[in-house]
């Protein structure tokens, strides 16, 4: 039996050490990125890595140790992708501090704020609308307290909770407040493993990277057996160990795109970093990807549109009540409920405090009432809330007063009496005292917000709780397209067909937080991708539903648990940099994708053919390493980096193969022809190979230029001075890259022609590989 603490005591200091002591302190909130040995080891421990390890040790049998250089590049690239990931790491976490709301705990006879991972068993914790529950407890005091499990029970309803019942860590307060003792911390809390399992319930994936992936295990399949079948064939027909081992290295090393996989990691971590010092943390990686193909985007209206600070404008007494009745009554339920949030904040502000009459119990705000209220001992029970909702049935004259200020896109709540207590359903008798006016300002840069999001084909939706006509009048001030279409949510039963409601409005009203799930569930299956806004605990449903879902700082603790972005500024604008960052990273791995797979087609296709030739394979490593690094390596590097913000149109397979396979046959048309000629004009292997590398080179150059245009000058800078240091390898390092002089007029007049006819023949090949795809197969 768990000892009951004194709630205006708490623990002492004393007693906290000792909890500690015993290892009965809670554990703090799951890191949102991998350890540094999960790091370390999953860029280390790779399949590329263990194939490249075991052909340098096959090398180092040969004697060439010039033709390890491609462990070095390997090694280079592991460290690149170690070092960004940390880096990424250390500021993910940084910004996760900032974006971890803090808790209030009673101790020493005083309340104090502490993280998560500092509450310790038996701790009295405050928790209120909006906090997520950081540990088991059970409730010692309540004021009206509800509770949201269901994403652990799977119950969508809120959950009353009175003194002694259970509160499962994971689960979100939706209204009221209480003081609860912690039962359970850390490993001893089996219902803390689901709460965190529950948060992470909602898997991104990145289309990039699984494409990749898809890429690279086809690969898996195909390295090794091709491999085994080139170094047996080549061993079996020439009988020359050496060369049967360099042959296949290269061979094996050209099929692997290992820096494509890094790349791709690489841009989205440092588009991470860089939204990070715009104030944006980013909790998943290919959530930047997701929120680039977004076309559907679902704002709350406080915090987006709106700057979320209310000011009560006005009090509107109803005959035979007088505005200082009205104004009594209002401050002494408002100062009564002391709720948290805005509408309560915008009341306080603006009238007396007065504590003068007896409470006897209290309903807090709930998103599924749409109201708040108190009973007193003597003067009843006093309601505030949306008129809709509150009041039973209005005049013609009331109901054309309240649409005439909700026309102006004044928010209208009510104040009614009644002299029944309260419970979680309204009485049957109520008393109508008079209208209460508020005002939400839009935000300065709102208007310019949007403008751009439609420019982008990105569709505005405005999914509230507060009346349609209100939030239509805001929308249409902010400039989102088609806002005079809007619908009261509450009229809507529950056999709404929600196809047709998304097919027929732009602002929807008056949403309950199950309603906002299933809207946005329409959209997804429309076939559209989604992201979502939010602030509050009524938003939790539809942020994890979402595509991606983009919560504010500003707001409650439950929609940044679940969130895939958490603007740490509140400032929405930052949606902007946001979806140009995804663009920029999904656009310019489409681009360099195909550099890499330029190698890897060529390779594969190259490896399958002299498994029958009687004849050496065309490279050995080390004549890859230049061909890799000028021609794929560097240049892929910047161009991910570079601006390119242009939308995102799809089809990425379509994209890459439409330079990457007319790339690669040329190439292999280039070798065979060279190999063919060189058996009738009597070159040596080391003629042919060095006509190899610079016929490579020469296609890959030419695939780079297709795919860096169009060209400004830092990209013409780039393009030719890898294209002059490939020039000069051959007569300053040719000798180290087992390279001869190309100064030799009987080779130039094989070389020559072709090289002038590659930029030509690629693009017409290009061409016919265009039609083909976007014709007959559409490939993504």
């Amino acid at each position: 039996m768990q000892t009951k603490i004194d709630l205006k005591t708490g623990l002492t200091t004393a007693e906290v050490e000792q909890r500690i002591a015993t290892g009965q302190k809670n554990t703090p909130p799951p890191s949102l990125t991998r350890s540094t040995q999960q790091i370390l080891r999953d860029n280390t421990l790779t399949l590329f890595n263990l194939i490249n390890l075991i052909l340098g040790m096959l090398i180092v049998t040969t004697g060439s140790y010039r033709n390890l250089l491609f462990l070095g590049v390997a090694t280079f690239n592991t460290i690149i992708g170690i070092v960004q990931e940390l880096r990424e790491k250390h500021k993910i976490d940084q910004l996760s501090l900032l974006a971890e709301s803090p808790l209030t705990v009673i101790r020493q006879q005083q309340r104090q704020v502490i993280v998560q991972g500092d509450i310790v068993r038996d701790d009295i914790l405050f928790l209120s609308r909006g906090d997520q529950v950081p540990a088991d407890s059970r409730v010692r005091q309540t004021d009206g307290l509800e509770v949201d499990e269901s994403q652990l029970t799977g119950e969508a309803k809120p959950i009353n909770k009175t003194v002694d019942s259970k509160l499962l860590s994971g689960s979100f307060i939706v209204s009221g407040q209480a003081l609860v003792q912690v039962t359970a911390v850390g490993q001893q809390s089996f219902v803390a493993k689901l709460a965190h399992a529950a948060k992470q319930e909602k898997k991104l994936t990145s289309v990039l990277l699984d494409t990749i992936n898809r890429i690279i295990k086809v690969l898996t399949f195909i390295i090794v057996p091709l491999g085994v079948a080139l170094f047996i064939s080549a061993y079996w027909q020439r009988g020359h160990l050496n060369h049967a081992i360099l042959g296949t290295a290269a061979a094996t090393i050209g099929m692997i795109p290992e820096g494509l996989v890094l790349l791709t990691s690489v841009a989205l971590a440092v588009s991470a970093l860089t939204l990070g010092r715009r104030q944006v943390l980013v909790r998943t990686l290919p959530a930047i990807e997701a929120l680039a193909r977004v076309d559907v985007l679902c704002l709350d209206k406080t915090g987006t549109i709106t700057s979320g600070a209310l000011t009560m404008s006005d009090l509107l007494p109803v005959a035979p009540y007088t505005k200082t009745q009205l104004e009594q009554a209002l401050a002494q339920t408002v100062n009564t409920l002391n709720e948290d949030n805005p509408t309560a904040a915008a009341l306080q502000a603006a009238l007396p405090q007065l504590a003068t009459w007896q409470k006897v119990q209290t309903m807090p705000f709930s998103s599924a009432r749409k109201w708040s209220g108190v009973t007193f001992a003597e003067q009843g029970s006093f309601i505030i809330g949306a008129p809709e909702y509150v009041l039973h049935q209005l005049t013609p004259a009331q109901q054309e007063l309240i649409a005439q200020h909700t026309a102006k896109g004044e928010r209208v709540l009510c104040l009614a009496r009644s002299q029944a207590r309260l419970t979680a359903d309204l009485p049957a008798k109520i008393e109508f005292w008079g209208l209460i006016l508020l005002r939400d300002e839009i935000r300065p840069t709102a208007v310019k917000t949007f403008s751009y999001f439609a420019t982008q084909d990105i569709a505005i939706k405005v999914i509230s709780g507060d009346n349609p006509t209100t939030v239509a009048n805001i929308a249409q001030r902010a400039g989102i397209a088609d806002s005079t279409h809007f619908i009261d949510m509450h009229t809507q039963g529950e056999t709404a067909d929600f196809d047709q409601l998304i097919r027929d409005y732009t602002v929807f009203g008056r949403v309950s937080p199950t309603q906002k799930q299933q809207l946005i569930r329409a959209y997804q299956a429309a076939g559209h991708t989604v992201a979502m806004t939010g602030d509050g605990v009524n938003d939790v449903l539809a942020l994890r539903q979402a595509d991606c879902g983009v919560a504010l700082a500003s707001g409650s603790e439950a929609p940044k648990s679940v969130a895939d972005f958490v603007l740490l500024d509140s400032n929405f604008d930052a949606m902007v940099h946001v979806l140009n960052e995804g663009r920029r990273v999904i656009n310019n791995i489409e681009q360099v994708a195909a550099l890499y797979l330029i190698k890897t087609i060529y390779s594969v296709v190259l490896g399958f053919v002299f498994i029958f030739l009687n004849q050496d394979y065309p490279f050995a490593p080390i004549q890859l390493t230049p061909i890799a690094a000028l021609t794929v390596g560097i240049p892929s590097f910047f161009l991910a980096m570079a601006p390119n913000y242009q939308r995102i149109t799809g089809y990425f397979m379509a994209k890459v193969m439409r330079t990457a396979v007319p790339a690669a046959a040329l190439i292999v048309s280039y070798i065979l022809f060279v190999h063919l000629l060189g058996g009738q004009l009597q070159l040596n292997h080391a003629q042919t190979s060095t006509l190899s590398v610079l016929l490579t080179g020469t296609v890959s150059f030419s695939a780079l230029i297709s795919i860096t245009r169009p060209f400004n000058r830092w990209k013409s800078l780039l393009v030719g001075s890898l294209i002059t240091a490939f020039i000069l390898m051959f007569p300053l390092a040719g000798q180290f890259f087992s390279l001869i002089s190309l100064f030799n007029w009987s080779l130039a007049l094989i070389y020559l022609p072709l090289i002038c006819a590659s930029y030509p023949l690629f693009r017409g090949l290009q061409v016919l590989m265009e039609y083909f795809v976007i014709q007959r197969i559409h490939w993504r």
